[in-house]
């Protein structure tokens, strides 16, 4: 990044030789020059103040800012450890990809700025055409999943496919294990948990599959689903850590919770999906409008929502409720998502609102238009809202929830939605794959 607005600090800000850890700073307060140990502290805190108060943007200027100071503050800027600390509590990336966190920074901070202005391009993807099923008529791509080098689709026929995602290209289709089904759509897959190694994929009936990226070996049940005790599992979500399914069509058991280590199950209740039973029944035939949608953060809390009410519940300590609120006018479903710190709801008048998953306090509110009258599918990143109406696809920033900007490309009927820091995915009802990739230079 080459100017003060767009950079955490270039060329003088990073001045100076100083290139001693943190912990073996000499405190030099005698004379009147802050201690290093301090002013990186200050400027941790400052950067973090800004970051929260006037978005993730802003940090950047204040840093560089601060950085003129003096020579001494300036020197402070050649901490890698300062760098590694705003990296993971503004970028909420604890994983380094780059020589030093500095880069790992500004790649972030790039990554913002592209999304904030519109700057991507845009690749379609198709389908092998040896492994499509172009004789179903009924195939319909219901989820999508991104890791950092992956693409993961999941169809209504239970397959997923695997794409990679730096050079665009198809890599293999995973299917699951066979047996006998109640319902035509009853294999359809529900949910995707994928990373660089491990795809782990789950279906209307209730079955769980892990499989390797590589397809070494053809996937394994790691759950076998039980329709008529549990419902239809209707979305599901995870991490490493956990596995969270949410069912709807028997009273009281809406939500499954796993140790995602030890695939064992550790959880069973909930009563979020209960008015939504006979509808958890029917997907099993007849593939309608989303149920519910359940959602991780970076604390291990779980948010879901139905178009009734949201709930917001910790699974560190049994699965405890933090909150729930409750929506007369009824929420749009396939516009619900979650990301770190944050989750967006819309109601059916299109008014959006996003809140903190902590304590359901309300960070901004914007208004969707359109909604109302032909729905709306929609997903988040770390700072942007990104909504699917009429096939146009439009963007705002969730931290006072102004509106940016609208992609260029109509896609038509939206199946699926998804985005991350870098990718924007879509999948179109004539199964093409639309991939906006915001990591150009």
């Amino acid at each position: 990044m080459s100017s003060p607005s767009s950079s955490p600090g270039d060329g003088g800000a990073r001045g100076g030789d100083y290139d001693a850890p943190s912990s073996s700073r000499q405190r030099r307060s005698g004379n009147g020059v802050w201690p290093e140990p301090f002013v990186e502290a200050l400027a941790t805190h400052v950067a973090i103040e800004a970051s929260q108060s006037e978005g993730r943007l802003v940090a950047a200027q204040v840093l560089f800012n601060l950085f003129q100071v003096c020579s001494t503050w300036r020197a402070v800027s050649n901490s890698d450890l300062l760098w590694q600390n705003l990296t993971r509590r503004i970028w909420h990336c604890n994983n380094l990809r780059h020589n030093t966190w500095y880069e790992e920074y500004v790649h972030h901070h790039r990554l913002a700025r592209n999304f904030r202005v519109g700057r991507y391009l845009y690749n379609p993807l198709h389908l092998s055409p040896a492994d499509e099923n172009n004789n179903n008529e009924n195939l319909v791509c219901r989820r999508l999943t991104i890791s950092d080098y992956y693409l993961a689709a999941g169809f209504s026929d239970g397959t997923v496919r695997l794409f990679h995602l730096p050079n665009m290209l198809y890599l293999s289709t995973f299917r699951p294990q066979n047996r006998n089904r109640l319902g035509h759509f009853s294999p359809a897959v529900s949910g995707i948990i994928l990373s660089e190694s491990r795809l782990v994929f789950a279906s209307l009936d209730g079955d769980i599959h892990v499989a390797m990226t590589d397809n070494a070996i053809p996937p394994r049940r790691a759950h076998l689903g039980d329709v008529v005790n549990d419902g239809a599992l209707v979305d599901f979500n995870g991490c490493s850590q956990w596995w969270v399914g949410l069912y709807a069509g028997v009273p009281g058991r809406a939500f499954h919770v796993w140790n995602g280590v030890t695939e064992e199950l550790v959880f069973i209740g909930g009563t979020l999906t209960d008015h939504e039973a006979v509808r958890g029944w029917h997907l099993l035939t007849e593939l309608t409008e989303l149920i519910g949608r359940v959602r991780l953060t970076s604390r291990e809390l779980a948010v879901a929502c139905t178009s009734l009410r949201f709930i917001v519940f910790d699974l560190r300590d049994q699965v405890i409720v933090l909150g729930e609120e409750e929506f007369p006018r009824r929420l749009m479903v396939g516009a619900f998502d979650a990301r770190h710190e944050e989750f967006v709801i819309v109601d059916r008048r299109g008014s959006a609102s996003v809140r903190r998953v902590g304590t359901l306090e309300e960070v901004c509110r914007f208004d969707v238009r359109g909604a109302s009258q032909r729905g709306v599918l929609g997903c988040t990143n770390g700072g942007y809202a990104l909504m699917c109406v009429g096939g146009l696809i439009r963007a705002w920033e969730i931290e006072h929830g102004e509106h940016l900007y609208s992609l260029v490309e109509r896609i038509g009927e939206a199946t699926a939605l998804v985005a991350d820091e870098r990718y924007l995915v879509a999948c179109s009802s004539d199964n093409t794959i639309h991939l906006w990739d915001f990591g150009v230079q």
